[in-house]
């Protein structure tokens, strides 16, 4: 049995849970998750333009842990991007 995870500060929720491309009906359309700790990442890094520990720091989480959430965010947004998937930001 692993460790228990440990809480994530998240400062700033999404303006909307739900991203998909336009002209393509839902239902029709296959999606992904974006877990609401990756967002945080990808905005404190990509968004806000800071540095992996400083950004660590604002989630309190290690430096190795938000870049191993912020890879996998990265991974998530690109597969949904290439492939025309919607993007659901969840806990």
């Amino acid at each position: 049995m692993g460790r228990p995870r440990k809480p994530r500060t998240i400062a700033k929720l999404p303006p909307s849970d739900l991203y998909k491309p336009e002209g393509i009906d839902l239902h029709r359309m296959q999606g992904t998750v974006l877990p609401i700790d990756g967002f945080e990442a990808l905005r404190l890094a990509d968004a806000e333009g800071l540095a992996h520990d400083l950004a660590a720091k604002k989630m309190s989480v290690s430096r190795a842990t938000f870049s191993r959430i912020l890879n996998h965010a990265r991974h998530v947004v690109a597969k949904a991007l290439t492939n025309g998937w919607a993007i659901r930001i969840d806990e």
